[in-house]
């Protein structure tokens, strides 16, 4: 099946500048401030060629965080603190049992960013569906990893929040493997108020753990970016973009 749109270049060439392998780094737990220091530190190095493309694995401890796009209804009532930051989308949250990567990459030009987005949740499906729900895919006008519910109530597994600065990615995804889902409760996660958020381990009634989906996931991303996973259509439903047409609040 053909892309959502065709990108600037051929699906199957690389998206990446270097043809070097990708310098991985597995951190562990990390506070969320300083992972995002480090993600800007690394963003520098890399638009000026002094490291290699380079992926941040990872998990934090329990934060909401907030894109440009949140609204005020959008944040906790349950007094967790807030981090406001420089990518796209609206808020959510991170915590333990979940897996989070950051890919520090300079894009081949012309820089794509939606092909880029496509690439990543292309691996996340793939990664999903591999796991043993097939019917893993996306939403028309929603980012992420959706799994289909019924009247159009559907799931999000994964998530995405970007940031491309001088052709360099930053952020990245999060897949919800065996977290908790009680900290959704007391936001908007996303500004999707007609869906929910899932867990591999909920999904699947066994538990998926953090470590178990690593290797998968970078195989995936490493392949996406390559071009030798191809970005398909797996589009079951369109839903009203979260993001359209807002504002950016005053902080």
């Amino acid at each position: 099946m053909s892309a959502p749109r065709d990108p600037f270049f051929p699906a199957n060439q690389s998206i990446r500048q270097s043809t070097e392998p990708l310098d991985v780094r597995m951190l562990g737990e990390v506070d969320y401030l300083h992972a995002w220091e480090l993600q800007a530190e690394l963003a520098v190095q890399r638009a000026a060629d002094e490291i290699p493309d380079t992926i941040l694995v990872l998990e934090h401890p329990s934060i909401y965080t907030a894109g440009k796009r949140t609204q005020p209804d959008d944040r906790p009532t349950n007094g967790l603190p807030v981090i406001d930051v420089d990518r796209g989308g609206r808020i959510t949250w991170h915590g333990p049992g979940q897996l989070v990567i950051y890919p520090i990459i300079k894009l081949a030009d012309p820089i794509d960013v939606v092909d880029y987005v496509r690439r990543v949740e292309e691996a996340l499906i793939q990664v999903v569906r591999q796991c043993g729900i097939p019917g893993a895919g996306r939403v028309d006008g929603r980012s992420g990893v959706w799994i289909p519910g019924s009247d159009h109530h559907h799931r999000k597994v994964a998530a995405l929040g970007i940031r491309i600065t001088k052709g360099v990615t930053m952020h990245g995804l999060a897949l919800n493997c065996n977290n908790t889902l009680e900290f959704y409760d007391y936001i908007v996660p996303c500004g999707i108020d007609d869906a929910s958020v899932t867990t591999l381990s909920a999904e699947l009634g066994r538990d998926i753990s953090v470590a178990s989906m690593v290797e998968p996931t970078l195989a995936a991303l490493d392949d996406a970016f390559a071009g030798r996973l191809i970005v398909a259509d797996h589009s079951f439903d369109s839903a009203p973009d979260p993001t359209k047409g807002l504002p950016r609040p005053a902080r």
